[in-house]
């Protein structure tokens, strides 16, 4: 096995990413029968929810422990590097919570029926291409493992099969499943189609960003590399427009509503976002800045929206706590799930202000950075069970106080002759400190070292948003009481 997969994540991460794959295939099993029949409705709505948002719960989960390992375990201090394999993953991540959303419009307004069973489709067929990517050997990564190019076909028949047998199905049934919600452009279903199209133009853009560099290599015989600046500078303004809108959404009413009653009752939202905004810009860059104050936004926004539903200064404390004891799980799911985005936007916002440094160090010697003074006591050989170690003694300390040791390790794995890095890493929850062990020369070591605040709450936010939509699922409405499933239109059974 590549020892980069030789440690415990790698125990976790696939199955729990894997479950969130497969779970997609139910919805998507759910869009087949509706094609298949003829119809959709909001019984329809009901039962694909509880499906879509578990399957969604675990790829979060598997995508986020991913990222994880690659931040502890590669050595690179970075928590996302954009490579096709973790895009892969992302893809129906991003057209799942659509799916998620467009479902709720569906049971409540059977409206966007055909635009739901589309993204259905279109997730489990992402679901599916990632492991294309991942198994046929198509792409170089520290993912793409076990390659076997007969493998690759098979997968790619089933492609063809799943794909094209359910999009032909579409094109010829989709025209008969007519919606019967009627909506203005300011409501809450229109929050949730501008959710929709702002998600799936982000998927659009990323999908486009990984595969043309395979297409101009098979098409036009061109060498392209299409990395972090190309994706950070083409997704981030896409997400500040979602972030603005997730707020603002479950204030809205269904149907027709009004901006300004629902700009009022997040007034205080507004405000915190604001400040934070402005001290935000005087820290940092820009775009940084702009996503810490939306993050704030949104998690503001949340709590509103249960403020609102409790009525918290606008009727008695026990009235309001009595609202609040008879909320539906599944509000409390959004309203959690929602902030652990905020936290994890606040965790990706705050890598902006991450201090770095790659030096030689020589035993005794001191860098300093960030605050932080690191002395490199000194660097010994250590055993493992199939491999061999050169490990790094270092002493971190602020104003003469010692803070930590750090032992990162450079690892020599004589079966499969590959050398890999071990971080050494000591958070607190609000700040990583975190370093490396490179190559040593002329009597010292070269040493990666990283100030990363707030970077655990990136994966923090990450389980929140997965727990979140773990309450949403113990709604006992998603389980029972589903609506009376509508006649089958006469047009339909003519069909």
């Amino acid at each position: 096995m590549n020892p980069l997969l030789q440690d415990p994540g790698l125990a976790f991460h696939p199955p729990i990413l894997y479950i969130g794959y497969v779970g997609f295939a139910v919805p998507f099993a759910f869009a087949v029968a509706a094609l298949l029949e003829g119809r959709v409705d909001a019984a329809w709505g009901r039962w694909v929810r509880p499906w879509a948002l578990g399957a969604w719960c675990f790829l979060t989960g598997g995508i986020a422990l991913g990222s994880w390992w690659a931040y502890y375990e590669l050595g690179w201090g970075g928590y996302w590097f954009w490579d096709p394999v973790e895009n892969a993953s992302l893809l129906p991540w991003l057209t799942g919570t659509a799916l998620l959303h467009s479902a709720i419009v569906v049971e409540k307004r059977e409206a966007l029926k055909t635009w739901t069973v589309l993204l259905a489709i279109a997730t489990f067929s992402l679901s599916l291409s990632g492991t294309f990517l991942v198994r046929s050997g198509l792409l170089n990564s520290v993912h793409s493992f076990a390659n076997d190019p007969a493998r690759g076909v098979f997968i790619l028949v089933l492609l063809g099969l799943v794909i094209g047998g359910s999009m032909l199905l579409f094109a010829i049934r989709a025209p008969s499943m007519h919606g019967f919600g009627v909506f203005a452009p300011i409501s809450r279903e229109g929050a949730l189609v501008l959710n929709n199209i702002l998600l799936c133009s982000i998927t659009a853009v990323v999908l486009t960003g990984t595969m043309y560099p395979m297409f101009a290599d098979v098409v036009l015989n061109t060498k392209l590399s299409v990395g972090a600046p190309f994706f950070n500078a083409t997704v981030f303004p896409l997400a500040i427009p979602v972030f603005a809108a997730m707020a603002v959404g479950p204030v809205l009413s269904w149907k027709r509503a009004a901006l300004r009653p629902a700009l009022m009752r997040l007034w205080w939202a507004l405000l915190v976002a604001l400040a934070v905004e402005m001290f935000a810009v005087l820290r940092m860059h820009a775009l940084p800045a702009l996503a810490f104050g939306g993050a704030v936004w949104i998690i503001c926004g949340a709590l509103a929206d249960v403020v609102d539903r409790m009525r918290l200064f606008r009727v008695a404390l026990p009235d309001s706590l009595a609202r609040l004891a008879g909320m539906p799980r599944a509000a409390f799911g959004t309203t959690i799930g929602h902030a652990g985005l905020g936290v994890t936007i606040i965790g990706i916002a705050a890598m902006s202000l991450a201090s770095q440094s790659i030096v030689l160090v020589k035993p005794g010697e001191t860098v300093h950075l960030a605050g932080y003074d690191w002395k490199l006591v000194g660097v010994r050989d250590a055993a493992g069970s199939n491999y061999s170690a050169r490990v790094a003694t270092i002493d971190v300390s602020r104003n003469g106080r010692l803070i930590t040791m750090l032992e990162p390790s450079l690892r020599s794995f004589p079966v499969q002759q590959m050398t890999t890095t071990e971080a050494a890493i000591e958070t607190n929850g609000v700040r990583d400190l975190y370093a490396v062990i490179g190559e040593e020369r002329d009597g010292g070591a070269v040493l990666r070292l990283h100030y990363n605040p707030l970077a655990p709450w990136i994966w923090f936010g990450a389980l929140i948003m997965a727990l979140g939509g773990m309450i949403s699922l113990a709604d006992r409405r998603l389980r029972i009481g589903a609506p009376a499933r509508r006649a089958v239109p006469a047009t339909a059974v003519r069909a």
